[in-house]
């Protein structure tokens, strides 16, 4: 080697190592930094605010365990640790509901924005604010006050928002509401959907093609009154005949799959979060059993309950237990709200389900043919003009964006009918009295009785509320407003202009329909897994709201039926029920239509049988036949509605069929095999159930998966992901949550997919929480280099037991004033 090229290389190998030892140092620096904003876990720290000391303890798992002289304080003490732990989610969440997600994440986020700003969120949780009473409003203040002070505590801000290169915005009280109503838009219909799906299926069909597709109750029903009803009738060809005419859509050949195969309406494909996508053909929801003491082997009652949402890093919920004026309450937190939402106070245990009851109404606005902003308004003499409402969206990098919303005495304008007539959401939320704090006093309620009336105060979205208490009683009812209606059932646009038809307030607590144990078809006994729980004149005040299939809840209630003497392990066993009772006909249905003469003639047939045969029965990671059914009968499913529903998605592109009870209408088209509703390029119903069967194939090859290698998990694998990590991939590594193979599936109590499914798991009996079982698919702290960042994962991945309550101290901080 010459001199010169020697030199070049030293010189070289110089250049390598400096920027080495530079990217060293910087990669220090960020670790440095990243880890000054982790959360305090033991010493003390100044509280201001606080009238005494307050003791926080965390166990193994990170719980914390906080320990006041006074509510007030133990408040405010938990808005430290939501503060200091979760604060980037707490954001996300009151921003998702007010409309503000753009000003963190720029142009990408400003769709959504739009979309939400209609309601105008923030300015009704500012009314709000206002009109709680002294107590919740002392509690949020300090809790408020609690968040901004562990946010100031932390030796840095949080990683996200050094990311951002922006600063966290201090919480106000008006935040805490934001995150109530965040959860309202994740749980209802903030757009009128269901409405809107029921009223292109009634215009393109006639009103009476509802009861065959979008029935409210069906023979397989679950309902805790026993109520069912029979099959409506097959509509005749005069109503929908596919082999007189097309619909629409181009017809799909008959190794196609049809258009509504692939199909997403824009309201279940948008993000939950920034980055953070739907799982598809994917019907969400939650299981809560409720057990008296007569048939539990302490004697007092028992609850068991997994409310299922989206995925994400970190979890949804925070667990905490709360040591406060002689009374303890142990469960899961809300970050950005004060309250336990889920737990148990050691008297009365308390779980939730969505209710899928109607909240929410369109009004037709009755306008002037040629003043097309003056409306009819009950009451009035004259026309009222329309309100126009100018909400302005910041945008990160980009100059603010205006944009105009009409109003109405009802509410914000949505869409338009046939007839182009505006429609109008009536929403329980718009009204700042429907929403408060109440949920609070169930850490003090001592019977099952007292936690139902509070439950008929409490300002929620909704819910499903099943009770047990230490006596052994229990009950469900719905915690939230319920609409009283009167001239209308609810379930389709009507005009509220004459004032025959219309709200009159919300329902008393003495007509909002209660289930207690005794009362039950298997009596004693309560489940609830987002299905019709009651029939006659109480559903009649429900109303509709898009309920789930009843299969999940029928299992429930059948597992539930056979214990007796039953210990938090029999429920936790309840909740892990993986069995696909609902699949088994299919399965069947699969055999039948590849007969030999089918297979003989096609080796891929062949070889798709083959691996069906088998049927395990369960949805377990390594199961195939399971999916290779559950593909058949989405197949089925999509290539029997899609030409029906064509036209009513031409109507309303937004038109989801997923929102319809559609299992019992497939079955009896199935069974009576009427041709005007088999699509022109069928020659007989067996035909499209083997186009169903080559369907499977192809998108088995098209994942380059052969049918004897399908298993389940490796379909069914865990993206429970930061959001982030949508943006830049390369996060993953440190910020998402193991990729696991996962058993569960949508029709069974053990409900999991991909991004969606047990954001907990409790199990607990008045009392007896120490023998109670809780898991959380992540850990407690946000903060990727905290010790309990992943704590618990595996174990809810396994469902093996771990316990509800904290464990022994293994840190400790006070906090002062």
């Amino acid at each position: 080697m010459t001199p010169a090229a020697s030199q070049r290389l030293r010189l070289l190998a110089s250049a390598v190592s400096l920027l080495v030892v530079v990217a060293a140092l910087l990669l220090a620096w960020i670790h440095w930094r990243v880890r000054a904003s982790l959360p305090q876990l033991d010493g003390t720290a100044t509280v201001a605010g606080l009238s005494g000391p307050v003791a926080v303890t965390r166990d193994a798992r990170g719980v914390p365990t906080v320990r006041s002289a006074s509510r007030v304080d133990a408040a405010r003490a938990l808005g430290w640790l939501h503060g200091q732990e979760r604060f980037f989610q707490m954001d996300l969440l009151r921003r998702s509901a007010a409309g503000e997600i753009a000003e963190l994440f720029g142009p990408r986020a400003l769709p959504r924005d739009r979309r939400i700003r209609m309601h105008g969120f923030r300015a009704l949780a500012r009314q709000v604010v206002e009109r709680l009473e002294p107590g919740h409003r002392a509690l949020l203040a300090a809790y408020s006050e609690g968040v901004n002070a562990g946010v100031a505590a932390l030796g840095e801000r949080s990683f996200e928002y050094l990311l951002l290169r922006q600063p966290p915005v201090p919480w106000r009280m008006e935040d805490s509401v934001l995150v109530v109503y965040a959860m309202t838009i994740d749980l209802q219909f903030e757009d009128g959907g269901y409405e809107r799906t029921l009223m292109a299926l009634r215009d393109e069909y006639g009103a009476d093609s509802l009861a065959f597709f979008a029935p409210v109750a069906t023979p397989a029903d679950a309902a805790l009154d026993g109520s069912t009803a029979p099959a409506a009738p097959i509509p005749g060809p005069r109503i929908i005949n596919l082999r007189a005419k097309k619909t629409g859509a181009t017809m799909p050949g008959a190794t196609t799959p049809p258009a509504l195969l692939t199909h997403l309406s824009p309201r279940r494909e948008r993000e939950a979060f920034p980055f953070q996508p739907r799982e598809p053909d994917f019907m969400r929801g939650s299981s809560a059993i409720a057990l008296a003491g007569s048939f539990t082997a302490s004697g007092a009652g028992m609850l068991a309950n997994d409310m299922h949402l989206d995925h994400g890093v970190p979890n949804i919920w925070y667990r905490a237990s709360i040591e406060a004026e002689g009374r303890t309450v142990t469960g899961v937190t809300l970050p950005g709200t004060p309250a336990v939402v889920a737990g148990s106070n050691g008297q009365v245990a308390w779980g939730f389900t969505n209710s899928c009851i109607d909240t929410g109404d369109l009004v037709v606005v009755e306008r002037n043919s040629i003043a097309h902003t003056l409306y009819r308004v009950p009451g009035r003499d004259e026309l009222v003009p329309m309100e126009r409402r100018t909400e302005v969206i910041p945008v990160k990098g980009e100059k603010p964006v205006s944009v105009d919303y009409d109003w109405t005495v009802w509410g914000p304008v949505v869409g338009a009918d046939d007839r182009g007539l505006p429609l109008a959401l009536r929403m329980v939320a718009h009204d700042p009295d429907a929403t408060n704090f109440a949920l609070l006093d169930l850490e003090r309620a001592t019977t099952t009785a007292a936690a139902v009336a509070i439950a008929h105060r409490a300002g929620i979205p909704a819910q499903n509320i099943l009770i047990a208490d230490r006596a052994g009683t229990v009950a469900w009812t719905i915690a939230g407003r319920v609409p009283k209606r009167v001239g209308f059932d609810g379930r389709l646009p009507v005009t509220w202009g004459f004032g025959d038809r219309k709200w009159d307030g919300y329902l008393p607590a003495a007509e909002i329909p209660v289930v207690f144990g005794p009362d039950t078809v298997h009596p004693g006994r309560l489940w609830s897994g987002n299905q019709r729980h009651v029939g006659g004149d109480a559903l009649a005040k429900l109303g509709d709201g898009a309920y789930r299939r009843p299969a999940r809840a029928a299992q429930i209630r059948d597992r539930l039926a056979t214990l007796a003497q039953a210990r938090s392990t029999d429920l936790l066993a309840i909740l892990l029920d993986d069995r696909a009772l609902f699949l088994t006909p299919w399965h069947g249905l699969l055999l039948q239509t590849l007969t030999p003469a089918a297979t003989a003639r096609d080796s891929a047939r062949a070889a798709l049988r083959a691996a069906a045969e088998k049927w395990e029965g369960r949805a377990t990671v390594d199961a195939v036949s399971f999916r290779l059914v559950k593909m058949f009968r989405a197949a089925v499913h999509e290539r029997v509605f899609a030409p029906i529903f064509a036209p009513c998605v031409e109507r309303y592109p937004e038109f989801d069929h997923r929102d319809l009870l559609l299992e019992t209408p497939l079955w009896s088209l199935l069974r009576e095999k009427p041709l005007h509703l088999l699509g022109p390029q069928y020659e007989s119903w067996d035909d499209l159930l083997l186009a169903a069967a080559d369907d499977v194939n192809a998108e088995l090859a098209r994942e380059g998966v052969k049918p004897a290698r399908a298993t389940w998990g490796a379909r069914n694998t865990a993206q429970i992901r930061h959001p982030f990590t949508y943006a830049f991939p390369w996060l993953g590594r440190w910020l998402n949550m193991p990729r696991d193979p996962l058993p569960g599936d949508a029709d069974m109590p053990r409900v999991q997919n991909p991004r969606n499914g047990a954001s907990e798991r409790l199990v607990v009996s008045p009392g007896h929480e120490a023998e109670g079982i809780f898991h959380m698919p992540g850990g407690q702290s946000a903060h990727p280099l905290s010790p309990f960042f992943r704590a618990g994962h595996e174990a809810w991945v396994r469902g093996e037991p771990t316990p509800f309550l904290p464990g022994a101290k293994l840190h400790s901080v006070e906090l002062r004033p």
